[in-house]
């Protein structure tokens, strides 16, 4: 038997850190299609320059690239128990196709666990993030702030604020996010598979009504 979950939410929801949570317990991958993209640039191939653009537009890369790059991952042996999606699907399209595949497989989507969180507090978290000039040490405005405003603690270099951190690409991401993916929350929820979890909680209360919305289900694989 398979167990395959799907984490749902907007950038700065904390998607990536539930699912590293769930994969504490649960013997199954973490694919996130960010990690995916990350990869493909890094790669610089032709495929990769084409995800680059479309992330720095702070734009969804298309179906079916994103299709491809994650039909390819979740049909690897070590999805052969289930999988964490992180980031994927984020279209109905995209959706649709995932049912196909998994529907070849014999398998289907059992919990997608969709993690809310007002706008405001996504901005807050997404855009307060900010990057040493000199030694790229990592700061937050909120959560990690530096000792004296725009000087890094670690070496005295400026602080600078990448193109794909600024408050403005973030707005368009969380708005791209917004549009494209309420329907496929209708899509989950009318097949009874969808769980809100409020993604406003601590780190350790998300994971916990996570763990509680999953268990029922994983007990033949954990």
């Amino acid at each position: 038997m398979a167990l395959d979950i799907i984490l749902l939410g907007a950038p700065g929801s904390g998607k990536g850190t539930q699912a590293e949570r769930l994969q504490s317990w649960l013997p199954l991958p973490h694919v996130s299609s960010g990690e995916l993209f990350r990869d493909a640039m890094e790669s610089d191939t032709e495929l990769g320059k084409l995800v680059k653009g479309y992330i720095e537009r702070g734009e969804l890369v298309p179906d079916e690239i994103t299709i491809r790059m994650v039909a390819e991952r979740i049909t690897r042996p070590d999805c052969d128990q289930g999988v964490i999606l992180d980031g994927f699907p984020r279209t109905l399209a995209q959706a649709r196709a995932l049912d196909a595949l998994f529907e070849r497989m014999g398998r289907r989507i059992d919990a997608v666990l969709n993690i809310q969180v007002e706008k405001q507090v996504l901005m807050e978290r997404l855009s307060g993030r900010w990057i040493c000039s000199q030694c790229d040490r990592s700061y937050h405005r909120q959560n990690n702030p530096e000792q004296v405003r725009g000087s890094c603690d670690a070496c005295g270099g400026d602080l600078e604020q990448r193109e794909d951190d600024r408050p403005e690409t973030q707005r368009r991401r969380i708005n791209v996010y917004e549009e494209q993916t309420a329907p496929l929350i209708r899509y989950y929820r009318e097949r009874g598979v969808l769980v809100d979890i409020d993604g406003e909680q601590d780190v350790d209360a998300v994971a916990q009504d996570i763990r509680e919305a999953v268990e029922p289900l994983s007990r033949e694989i954990v």
